[in-house]
């Protein structure tokens, strides 16, 4: 038996996007040609894009459709420092974020000539407000702020439309990552108070390869790829018409998530665990925090020791981020929370998303204790690489 606790690295496809995908698939033309093939494929296009816009709360012409959520936080941040560089060399970000950000700005620090300011986090897992609102005041030379909207690890949403507000007041851009939250929590960037956020099909039920990113009708960023300007001149390329179809299908179920059969399958867990393995800690916010995230800490373990012993049990699920290319790491956020190095090493994350069960609850509950009881005996033998 294979039990799937990973939706939050990618959930299956519906079926009907599937279907709607195969069905699209087969019509031919390049939605930028001007024949009728060409604007038949148009018309799809663009009927998607506007459903994709309605599940998030913006307007058609904000939706830049994207190859996924790397490239959007990628297009996001790096066009947001370059359009505004003259402004201010400073990002602010707080720690904890997805690699995606982190990788992106540490690269603008080494290659561009940014300035880092970390924001930390509290021990749940939430960007300090009193410390943002400390930077901002500080420094006249900031060109962006950009944050999560939940965190993609420890599941605890972030204070968006706040830190926004925040950033307004000194004239700062905000984009947000709401990569994680897409499907789980209802997101409307209007009113955000964001110029930019980035989302990806794949965590929503769409298809792996699409992603866009919401850009403020008043917001300018300097294009990553350069060629026939098909989206406001900010992103260029042929746009895949049928993964947009496909995309759209999965965002009209994601406009208004119902979660409550999600959530009383993660309470159903989380009090399982605590049975179960009682020296297990549940870590990020109680309340505050995606309905499929549940996050925990296993002492006198290795979290990949954990995910080993359970796949051979048959239950899929992850150490933290699955966009790290395989490597393993003692988890950033934990660290960025305040927990020791060896606590750190012992987390897990399990989530849960439409196709989850509670067989597949009950399933991991009695794989747990002997992988728990297994994983101590192997103890920290073989650390992970840093």
């Amino acid at each position: 038996m294979s039990v799937y606790l990973d939706h939050a690295a990618t959930t299956p496809m519906l079926p009907e996007a599937i279907d709607a995908y195969a069905e699209a698939l087969r019509l031919v033309g390049n939605p930028a040609s001007i024949h009728t093939p060409g604007q038949q494929a148009k018309r799809m296009l663009e009927e998607s894009r506007e459903r994709i816009a309605a599940s998030l709360g913006c307007d058609a012409i904000e939706v830049l459709l994207t190859s996924g959520g790397t490239e959007s936080i990628n297009l996001a941040i790096k066009g947001l420092f370059w359009a505004r560089k003259e402004q201010g060399r400073r990002i602010l970000v707080p720690e904890g974020e997805h690699h995606a950000t982190m990788d992106t700005v540490e690269w603008l620090e080494r290659s561009e000539g940014a300035i880092i300011e970390w924001i930390p986090l509290d021990g749940r897992g939430r960007i300090r407000l009193d410390a943002l609102e400390a930077a901002l005041a500080a420094h006249d030379d900031i060109a962006l702020l950009t944050l999560l909207w939940a965190n993609n690890e420890v599941g605890t949403i972030q204070p968006v439309e706040r830190a926004a507000a925040l950033a307004a007041e000194h004239g700062v851009p905000v984009h947000a990552d709401a990569v994680a939250a897409y499907g789980q929590l209802p997101l409307r960037f209007h009113g955000s108070g964001l110029a930019a956020m980035s989302v990806s099909a794949h965590k929503i039920g769409g298809p792996v390869g699409i992603g866009a990113l919401v850009l403020a009708r008043d917001a300018t960023v300097v294009p990553l790829l350069h060629g026939g300007g098909q989206q406001r001149r900010m992103r260029s390329g042929t746009q895949d018409a049928a993964a947009a179809v496909a995309f759209a299908v999965a965002a009209d179920r994601a406009a208004d998530p119902d979660v409550d059969d999600l959530l009383e399958l993660r309470h159903r867990l989380v009090r399982g665990v605590s049975r179960v393995v009682p020296e297990a800690t549940f870590r990020g916010d109680v309340i505050e925090r995606l309905p499929g995230n549940a996050h925990f800490t296993f002492p006198g373990t290795q979290g990949d020791s954990m995910l080993f012993l359970l796949d051979m049990a048959g239950v899929a699920i992850s150490t933290g981020s699955a966009c790290q290319a395989g490597v393993s790491e003692t988890s950033h956020v934990l660290l960025a929370m305040g927990l020791p190095e060896e606590e750190a090493r012992g987390a897990v994350r399990v989530s849960l998303g439409a196709t989850t069960t509670a067989d597949d609850v009950h399933a991991f509950l009695d794989a747990l204790p002997g992988a728990f009881a297994q994983a101590v005996k192997a103890g920290f033998s073989e650390r992970p690489v840093r």
